[in-house]
């Protein structure tokens, strides 16, 4: 019996040795995917994994994902704090269909995720969601194309719908073609919510607007700065700030708002807009306070070539 043991014993030792240097071989702290690599693959540099979902799984939290060269790596699932990046070796492409989003968060209260140059393009058969945020501490979109998404009671370009406290940061991102919102911001819960637009630009929405910021959902502060961006053809809205249980701040600054239904809209109590340095012209309607919504101009906008509402807006007091 003894032999056995002091047989058995190392072997169980060695075993347990191999299993743990497995696991840790198991996810690395960055990964690559390759239009030539393979899931079978752990996803290293000169092993690289083909799909998105595969290297994600095989990165460790606060990890980052290099795409090497221009494919098609399949929607994705982030489940923590991670980045995907591509700095311009080609397209990197995600195709959405079956009503399902091309990238989908949710991740961890304390998690911020970072997605750059990533093309995701909707494709029919059903529709869906480009990116659906739905638990994380952030979430920062830069240099991506989010296009062509339609389908029923999806097609969003950007969904941004958490239940906590969590912010939002896009720029250098084109939003175009999409059957619903451009982006929509529509967070629950009571938690305060923080979004920032910079050098965004958003075509031909044709949902309720190309930005859609509301605070239906939720009884916190929604706060939303959106700068140096363009804002074109929406079927609706341009930029609609909608107020609910909760309250939206939103401030517009340097950008253009022309060829949409309505151009700059505040809806609601508690929601308050404030628009400076911006051009509002081609619309419908320029712009327009309702239900107890408040714009007020910094006094230096355009607002002229518009059908209707192109009466001054009201100017913030100075202080």
């Amino acid at each position: 019996m003894s032999n056995i043991r002091r047989v058995t014993c190392p072997i169980i030792i060695l075993s347990a040795l191999c299993f743990a240097a497995g696991e840790a071989r198991a996810q690395l702290a960055r990964t690559f995917v390759s239009s030539s690599g393979s899931d079978a693959n752990n996803c290293d540099r000169l092993t690289p994994c083909r799909t998105f979902q595969h290297a994600h799984d095989a990165t460790l939290a606060s990890g980052e994902i290099t795409v090497l060269d221009p494919g098609g790596y399949g929607s994705v699932i982030i489940t923590r704090a991670i980045s995907i990046i591509n700095d311009g070796v080609g397209e990197a492409g995600v195709l959405v269909s079956g009503g399902g989003a091309g990238i989908t968060v949710n991740a961890g209260v304390s998690d911020a995720v970072s997605l750059r140059g990533i093309t995701i393009k909707g494709i029919g058969f059903g529709g869906g969601n480009g990116i659906a945020f739905n638990h994380g501490l952030s979430l920062s979109v830069e240099n991506c194309t989010i296009r062509n998404l339609d389908g029923t009671n999806v097609g969003n370009g950007i969904l941004f719908q958490p239940n906590a406290a969590s912010g939002l940061a896009v720029s250098n991102t084109v939003v175009t073609d999409n059957a619903a919102d451009g982006i929509l911001l529509l967070p629950t819960g009571t938690a305060d919510v923080n979004a920032s637009f910079n050098r965004v630009e958003i075509y031909n929405s044709a949902g309720n607007g190309g930005l859609s910021v509301s605070s239906f959902s939720t009884t916190g502060m929604v706060n939303a700065f959106v700068t140096d961006s363009i804002v074109k053809g929406s079927a609706n809205f341009g930029v609609v700030a909608g107020g609910g249980s909760g309250a939206v701040n939103m401030t517009l600054l340097r950008s253009v708002i022309a060829k949409n239904q309505g151009g700059v809209w505040a809806a609601g109590a508690g929601v308050t807009l404030r628009v400076g340095q911006t051009t509002v012209t081609g619309n419908l309607f320029g712009w327009n306070a309702v239900a107890g919504g408040v714009l007020q101009s910094y006094g230096d906008n355009n607002i002229n070539g518009n059908n209707g509402n192109e009466a001054p807006m009201p100017i913030l007091s100075k202080k």
